[in-house]
C-alpha cells in the first residue's frame, strides 16, 4: 500500500462514517488526507492528524473524532493496527503483506512511479540561465542551468507542458561594451573603462578577424569606427551565444526557445505594450518620464518605463516580454534570477497585474550565490577581470554529474560552498557518488541473481518481508511520490536530492543486514525472489530520482 493509496483509504473510512452518521461532516469539508512517517519508528508505519483538522467542523474533539475513525481502518484489509495517540493524532501499522507490495507496484509502474497530474493541462514556461552573451556561463548561471532544468523535469513529471527558455540579453549597453572591448583587443588598445578582459575576449575577438576572413569580409579594422563596432557587436555576440550553447548542452540542458531581447525593440512589441498600459491608466507621465503604477500592485515604489530623454527603461522590455509569453501560450511564467534580482519579483508581478493578468501568473525564484572551494581555499571568480570560473572550468573539474548534483541538492535561495575535492572523490562523503554507488549495486544484485538463476517472476510472497531493514526500506520508497508532489508544489528540486541520500543509505543497511542471493547450499527461495523485487524496486526509485535531476544512474562503478 503506498502513501498514496493509504491516504485515500483514509479519506474513504470518513467519507463512509458521513453516510453513516459517525461524523457530522459534509463530505466537500473532507480534504486529501495527509500522511506522514511517525518520528519515532515503533509507533508505526504511518501517521495522520486528519483528525485533529476535522474534529471541530465535526462538532466534537479530536481524540473522539479519531477513536471512531480507527475502529473504521481497524476493518480495512492491509491495515494491521490503527491507534490513537496524544491529543488525537492515529498511528497506523500495515500488514507486512500490504507493505510488502508495495515493492512489486514500483517495478511494474516503472519509469512512471511518482509520476503525478498535479499541473496537466498547464503550459509553464521556465526561464533560468539567460546569463548577458558578454562571456562563458559562469558558476553562478551553471547552478541556475541545474536547477533550472531539474525543475522543468519535476514539472513535467506533474503533467505540465514545460517550455525551456534563454532570455537572449543582446540588447543594452553591455553589448556595446562588449564589442568595444573584442575591438580594442584587435586594435592593441587598452579595454575601454568598465569593459571586459580575460583570454576568452582574445579568443572571441581572433575568431572574428578569422570570420571576416573566411566569409571574404573586407578587413574591419579599415571600416569606418562606428561600422567596426557593429561588426564586432554582430560577429562577437554570435559567436559568444554559440559556444554559451554549446557549454550548455555538454551540460545536458538544452532550451526550447531562445528569445532575444532585441527582437522585442526592433518588432515593435515594446511600443505596442507601453501604449496598452497607456490606455488603460497603468502608465502616467511625470516629470517628462512615464511610470508604471507598480505600488498599485504591491510593489514598493513606481517604476519608470520610459525616460525623460525617451528611451525605454529596462523593465519596458520585461512588460513586452510578459506579454509575449503569455500570447504564446503560457499559463504560468517562472523566471530564475540571480541574487541582484530581488527587486524584480515585485515589479515582475505588477506587469503581469498591469496587463490585467493574475499576478500568480509570475513566479519569480531567486538563486544565492556559489563559492567554490579548493585545497580548503575559495576560488575567486571574476567575469571582467578574466578570472571568472565557467561551467567548462566545473565540468573538467568534477564531471557532469557531480557539477548538477552538487548544484541541485541545496535550495535555491541558499548560498553554497562547493568543494571540489570533495566532488571530485569517490567515497561516501560524496552526496552524488554514494547515490550513484547504490544504484550501481541494485544493478550489481540484479546481475548475480540472473547467475544464481533467481527469477521475479517466479514467486513473489510480501508476507515474508518481515526484517526491519526491509520495512525501513519499504517505507522511505513509498515515500517517492509525495516527496516530488512536495518538490513540485515548492519549486525545491533539492527535496528529490537529500530523499535520494535517504533511500541510498536505507538500502546499503538493508544490502547489509540480508541476502538476495542463497549462501553455500542452501536452495533458492520465495525470499531470494521477493527481495530481489524489493532490490530492483529500489533502483528504480534512485533512477527516477536521478533522472529528475538530469543526473545519470550508472550500472557500474
Amino acid at each position: 500500500m503506498t502513501p498514496e493509496e493509504l491516504s485515500a483509504t483514509i479519506r474513504a473510512a470518513i467519507l463512509a462514517g458521513i453516510d453513516d452518521s459517525d461524523f457530522q461532516l459534509s463530505p466537500f469539508d473532507v480534504p486529501e488526507v495527509r500522511v506522514e512517517r511517525p518520528r519515532q519508528r515503533d509507533h508505526g508505519d504511518w501517521a495522520t492528524n486528519v483528525a485533529m483538522q476535522l474534529a471541530k467542523k465535526a462538532g466534537t474533539n479530536p481524540r473522539e473524532f479519531a477513536d471512531t475513525l480507527v475502529e473504521r481502518l481497524a476493518q480495512v484489509d492491509g491495515i494491521a493496527t490503527a491507534e490513537v495517540a496524544g491529543p488525537g493524532f492515529i498511528n497506523i501499522r500495515l500488514d507486512a503483506d500490504a507493505a510488502g507490495l508495495l515493492a512489486k507496484g514500483i517495478v511494474e509502474y516503472g519509469d512512471d512511479y511518482g509520476r503525478g497530474e498535479s499541473l496537466t493541462g498547464k503550459v509553464v514556461n521556465v526561464e533560468f540561465v539567460s546569463a548577458n552573451p558578454t562571456g562563458p556561463v559562469h558558476i553562478g548561471g551553471t547552478r541556475w542551468a541545474a536547477v533550472g532544468d531539474s525543475l522543468a523535469r519535476l514539472l513535467e513529471f506533474h503533467g505540465a507542458e514545460v517550455v525551456r527558455e534563454y532570455y537572449f540579453n543582446d540588447h543594452g549597453a553591455q553589448i556595446d561594451r562588449f564589442a568595444a572591448s573584442l575591438l580594442a583587443v584587435v586594435r592593441g588598445e587598452d579595454a575601454p573603462e568598465d569593459g571586459y578582459g580575460g583570454e576568452y575576449i582574445q579568443d572571441i575577438a581572433n575568431e572574428v578577424m578569422a570570420e571576416a576572413a573566411a566569409g571574404g569580409y573586407s578587413d574591419p579594422l579599415e571600416l569606418p569606427r562606428d561600422e567596426q563596432l557593429e561588426f564586432f557587436r554582430k560577429h562577437g555576440v554570435a559567436l559568444m551565444f554559440q559556444q554559451i550553447k554549446d557549454q550548455l548542452h555538454a551540460f545536458g540542458v538544452d532550451f526550447d526557445v531562445y528569445f532575444h531581447e532585441d527582437s522585442l525593440h526592433h518588432s515593435g512589441a515594446v511600443d505596442k505594450a507601453i501604449e496598452q498600459l497607456k490606455s488603460t491608466g497603468a502608465l502616467y507621465e511625470k516629470d517628462g518620464a512615464w511610470w508604471l503604477r507598480s505600488t498599485d500592485y504591491g510593489d514598493d515604489k513606481d517604476r519608470v518605463v520610459i525616460k525623460s530623454d525617451g528611451r525605454p527603461a529596462y523593465i519596458a522590455g520585461d512588460l513586452a516580454y510578459f506579454k509575449d509569453k503569455r500570447h504564446r501560450g503560457a499559463d504560468l511564467c517562472i523566471y530564475l534570477l540571480g541574487a541582484d534580482h530581488h527587486g524584480y519579483i515585485a515589479r515582475l508581478k505588477a506587469a503581469a497585474a498591469a496587463f490585467g493578468d493574475d499576478a500568480d501568473t509570475v513566479e519569480v525564484k531567486i538563486g544565492q550565490l556559489v563559492n567554490l572551494v579548493k585545497d580548503g581555499k575559495p576560488v575567486r571568480m571574476s567575469k571582467r577581470a578574466g578570472t571568472v570560473v565557467t561551467i567548462e572550468d566545473l565540468v573538467e573539474a568534477v564531471g557532469v554529474d557531480a557539477a548538477r548534483y552538487a548544484l541541485a541538492r541545496s535550495s535555491a535561495d541558499t548560498p553554497i560552498d562547493v568543494d571540489l575535492d570533495l566532488l571530485a572523490s569517490q567515497s561516501n562523503a560524496n552526496p552524488v557518488f554514494y547515490v550513484q554507488y547504490a544504484h550501481a549495486r541494485t544493478a550489481g544484485v540484479a546481475r548475480n541473481a540472473v547467475e544464481y538463476g533467481i527469477r521475479r517472476e517466479d514467486g513473489f510472497d510480501p508476507s515474508l518481508l518481515t526484517h526491519e531493514s526491509e520495512a525501513k526500506l519499504l517505507g522511505i520508497l513509498g515515500e517517492f511520490p509525495r516527496v516530488v508532489a512536495q518538490a513540485v508544489e515548492f519549486r525545491e528540486q533539492h527535496r528529490v536530492a537529500r530523499y535520494l541520500e535517504d533511500v541510498a543509505a536505507a538500502f546499503n543497511q538493508w544490502y547489509d543486514r540480508t541476502r538476495v542471493t542463497p549462501q553455500g547450499d542452501e536452495e533458492v527461495t520465495d525470499l531470494h525472489r521477493t527481495r530481489l523485487w524489493v532490490n530492483d524496486a529500489t533502483g528504480q526509485v534512485l533512477r527516477n530520482g536521478l533522472h529528475l535531476l538530469g543526473v545519470s544512474a550508472p550500472e557500474r562503478m
